[in-house]
């Protein structure tokens, strides 16, 4: 018997799953890291959103912030951490698993 779709969603990480916040994993997965402003330019998410998407993603331990003063101006880098490496290898697997049951 297959699993109903309530099911399957429900094994969907949605902290990650979220538009914005897989747009954050997916550019830092590439990355050592990056910094704020970066984030921005790549991501097109507007200040106030990036920040609140990468505080949800910290506190979930999926990413690393970093803020430093660089020539008496505060610099936040972000990198994904391992925990968070690992959560998006578990999403991208769970997702392809779902997607190759949808008969096309």
């Amino acid at each position: 018997m297959k699993p109903s779709p309530a099911i399957l969603e429900a094994e969907i990480d949605r902290l990650i799953h979220e538009p914005a916040r897989l747009k954050i994993m997916i550019y830092l997965s590439s990355l050592r890291d990056a910094d704020f402003t970066n984030l921005i330019y790549k991501t097109k998410l507007s200040r106030g959103n990036l920040s609140a998407q990468l505080q949800k993603l910290e506190e979930a331990g999926y990413i690393e912030i970093e803020k430093e003063f660089v020539n008496r101006k505060s610099r936040t880098m972000a990198a994904l951490s391992d925990k968070g490496r690992k959560a998006l290898r578990h999403y991208q697997a769970h997702m392809t698993n779902l997607l190759s049951k949808i008969p096309l």
